[in-house]
């Protein structure tokens, strides 16, 4: 006997797998009912319709424990043992805001994306035409990514910080969605906040750097690439917005990036330190304005334990489990299943994120309280601004 590819399979966020199934050498003939009966076997082959099904469920079977095994998903077996305590009685918003209220839902984990920053004025990744990258057209790049490629900026930085000034927290203030995390942390209810987001609103809001993660980098701090000495914003807002490019006075050689994560770049180690411990932790998960297309960030929904109800506010349904995956029983992605109301966990509620965070907050109680905490931070922002001008 010997191995040997039999079958291709593209997951997503995964590298290209090969499942390997058992068969014979190409020399050895298979044996036949004479043969059999002149060894005095009995005829094996299947004679049924039952006894094929069987056959196949084994195969699908042992090819969904090698990816779940290898892959670290969950499959259908682990997931109907992790049914019970934590599952919604509703597979809507109502359902999510009884389930906070009613189960002792202590450990709740926020992922968000670009959509929750647009209403504040930042530009979309890949909305049309307001989205970043249709702009960066009139930079002439090869494509619009390399502005975002390190090799690309070691040759030629001024494009990305003349994009710079549009990225920067210069004058943007928070939104709803980002005042909605500030009070799940308030409350005691937020486990970690993880953003793809480099505008740093969330820290602006009052979200302290303890309970962030900032996947994707950010304009905090940034760090010269030669000497790799550490700058602080200020000092970076001062000589972006003077149409400079940040040289470093320590070296003398080196270009000040941002702390951003440019295309090829690790993800910082806070990121990985974090996130085993943090997911398997989470009694909710709440994703909001994320295409969830950009990985490791996006794999990130199946870290949750197989009873962790899973919430999406976006303007439309994303991350979804595949066919192939559905079809092998490995829970990869999100499930959206209105009618299963047993077995499921996953609600999408469509639309804009700060229109949805306020109707959760509502239907927490918390809607008056959310509001308020927003219009006296956003006086607090215009008073410290009108003290620097």
């Amino acid at each position: 006997m010997q191995l040997s590819p039999r079958t291709v399979i593209r997951c997503r966020g995964f590298p290209r797998l090969s499942v390997f199934e058992m068969e014979k050498p190409k020399d050895e003939k298979p044996s036949t009912a004479e043969d059999k009966r002149d060894s005095g076997a009995e005829d094996e082959t299947p004679n049924s319709s039952s006894e094929a099904t069987e056959l196949e469920d084994s195969s699908v079977g042992k090819i969904r424990k090698y990816l779940a095994q290898k892959l670290g998903l969950h499959d259908s077996d682990d997931e109907r043992d992790g049914q019970g305590a934590h599952m919604l009685t509703e597979l809507s918003l109502d359902g999510i805001a009884e389930y906070i209220k009613s189960s002792g839902c202590r450990k709740i984990i926020t992922m968000a994306g670009a959509g929750i920053s647009t209403s504040a004025g930042i530009p979309d990744f890949r909305s049309p035409k307001s989205g970043l990258y249709h702009n960066l057209e009139k930079y002439n790049l090869p494509h619009p990514q390399a502005i975002f490629e390190l090799d690309f900026f070691m040759e030629n930085p001024e494009p990305f910080f003349v994009l710079a000034k549009q990225l920067m927290p210069i004058g943007f203030k928070p939104t709803p969605s980002h005042y909605f995390i500030r009070l799940l942390w308030e409350k005691g209810l937020l486990l970690r906040h993880y953003t793809q987001n480099v505008d740093t609103l969330e820290r602006v809001a009052g979200i302290p750097g303890d309970a962030l993660v900032e996947a994707h980098g950010t304009f905090h701090t940034g760090h010269c690439l030669q000497c790799k000495a550490s700058y602080e914003f200020e000092w970076m807002k001062e000589k972006i917005l003077a149409d400079e490019i940040p040289g470093c006075e320590k070296c003398k050689d080196g270009i000040v990036k941002p702390d951003i994560v440019f295309f090829g770049e690790t993800l910082p180690d806070r990121f990985h330190t974090l996130i085993d411990n943090d997911f398997k932790q989470a009694d909710l998960l709440i994703i909001m304005g994320s295409s969830l297309v950009v990985q490791p960030f996006a794999s990130l929904v199946d870290m949750v334990p197989p009873n962790c109800p899973r919430l999406l506010i976006n303007k439309e349904k994303v991350g979804m489990q595949d066919r192939i995956m559905r079809f092998l029983g490995l829970k990869q992605g999100l499930m959206f299943d209105p009618t299963d109301t047993n077995t499921g966990r996953d609600v999408a509620w469509l639309g804009e994120c700060d229109t949805g965070c306020q109707l959760l907050a509502d239907k927490l109680g918390w809607g008056e309280e959310m509001k308020v905490l927003i219009e006296k931070e956003q006086k607090n922002i215009e008073v410290e601004k009108s003290k620097e001008g």
